[in-house]
This record gives structure tokens, sequence and C-alpha cells, in this order.
């Protein structure tokens, strides 16, 4: 079982041990596979996921990786880009960005506040009632616009009564 998948031109691919590296003028991506019996090989803007046998869980693996890839390429074309939009009823919901941190004050009316992490080279922007977050790793800034979702969740609330939070509404 092989699979080949073509880069963009501009786009260039190198292995660094179980590392992939894909670098083009807008930046560089990175990620790193281990798979035990797939072979993974960079020649210039191509890259060669293969696989000793043939058999269904090789399959699997394959296509991971390769979707994994297209995910890396696709990002160091056109960023990703999450919106979430900030709801509340009374307690204003103030957000801010501290260094590789976002931090939620006033969350119903808490006066502690709650901390999210910025996962890798992730960026946020913060424009009134709506955040936006953008990189070029799609697993990266997912997981960053998770932790910020996940810091409003409420448990043991009716969220038909108790609307307010920090909700994902676009993924780009």
């Amino acid at each position: 079982m092989e699979a080949i998948i073509e880069l963009p031109k501009e786009m260039q691919a190198s292995m660094q041990g179980n590392r992939l590296v894909l670098k083009s003028p807008k930046g560089e991506s990175s990620k790193e596979f281990k798979a035990l019996g797939i072979s993974i090989k960079a020649e210039g803007n191509k890259v060669r996921i293969s696989a000793a046998k043939d058999s269904k869980k090789e399959k699997k693996l394959v296509n991971s990786i390769q979707a994994h890839v297209k995910n890396l390429a696709k990002g160091l074309e056109k960023e990703y880009a999450y919106r979430l939009s900030i709801v509340y009823a009374h307690f204003p919901i103030n957000v801010t960005k501290k260094e590789n941190k976002i931090e939620i004050v006033n969350f119903l009316g808490s006066k502690k506040p709650k901390q999210a992490l910025i996962v890798g080279k992730t960026s946020v922007e913060i424009k009134g009632k709506e955040i936006i977050v953008k990189g070029a790793d799609k697993e990266h800034v997912g997981q960053t616009a998770a932790n910020i979702e996940q810091l409003t969740r409420l448990k043991g609330k009716d969220r038909r009564i108790f609307q307010d939070g920090i909700f994902i509404t676009a993924k780009e």
C-alpha cells in the first residue's frame, strides 16, 4: 500500500527523524508521526507514505497520515480560523489575552478569573463580542478554540435558562 501526496510547487517537504517538516514562503509547519510498519519519505514537493503490509490496519494508518499531511499543507496555504461569540445576559464577560493564555473574568459574576491555554503557534484576536482563533495547524487551532469554549461550560445548570458563555460559531 502506497500513497503519494503532491504539494504545491512553492512548498518543500523534509524529514527530520520521525518529524515531517513542510516549508513554504508563508511559514513552516511540522508534525511527528510514529507508526510501526509505515515509512514516510519526503522528496522535494512530494510526500510518499508506504506500508510494509496491505492489511486493513496499515491501510487505515496510511490514510490517516495522508489526511494529516494534507491538513498541514492546506493550513500553510490558507490559515484555519475559528470564530467564537461571547454571549451574556446580565454579567458582562471580560476576555483578555495574556502571553499564551486567554483570561475570562466576571463569567456569571464570578470574581475568580478562568484561564485557557493557547496551543502551539496559534494567534487569538479579541474584537468586542467576537474571538477569532487563527493558525496553520488545524489541531492546534481547534484545541485552542475548544479550551476557550470549555472554560464557560456549565455543569448542573439548565442551558435553556443559563445561556451565558463563549461558543464556536464558525470554522473556516
